[in-house]
């Protein structure tokens, strides 16, 4: 497995294990739907939280959530109507992003909730 393909997993499992201690439900992990993967569904207080995890070594070059582009957004949105109208869902849906910067000097991480809409 290529060393960057590592690191997001190695990432979606921080993000996994932050949202569960968080109170999060864990209801869908990479989700694929057309061009589309969703990293994480999670239910909490009746909202669908969609989270796009997003991990670097390093935040030189930006932050990591500014590497999410309006067209993964797009198709985002788009496997997630499907999702939720697929399992008949009843929920508000929200889109964050999990940030994540991993590295030898240890790790950040900042959960940025209906974070599509801050761009």
């Amino acid at each position: 497995m290529a060393q960057h393909n590592e690191l997001g997993k190695k990432g979606e499992l921080i993000a996994y294990d932050f949202l569960i201690s968080h109170g999060y439900k864990i209801v869908a992990r990479n989700f694929i739907y057309e061009r589309a993967e969703v990293d994480i569904m999670a239910l909490k207080d009746d909202i669908l939280a969609v989270v796009e995890v997003k991990t670097r070594t390093s935040a030189n070059f930006g932050d990591p959530q500014q590497f999410l582009k309006p067209k993964q957004m797009q198709r985002i949105i788009k496997a997630v109507d499907y999702y939720v109208n697929e399992h008949e869902m009843d929920v508000e849906v929200r889109f964050d992003i999990i940030a994540i910067v991993l590295n030898k000097k240890g790790m950040s991480l900042e959960h940025l909730e209906n974070a599509f809409y801050h761009f």
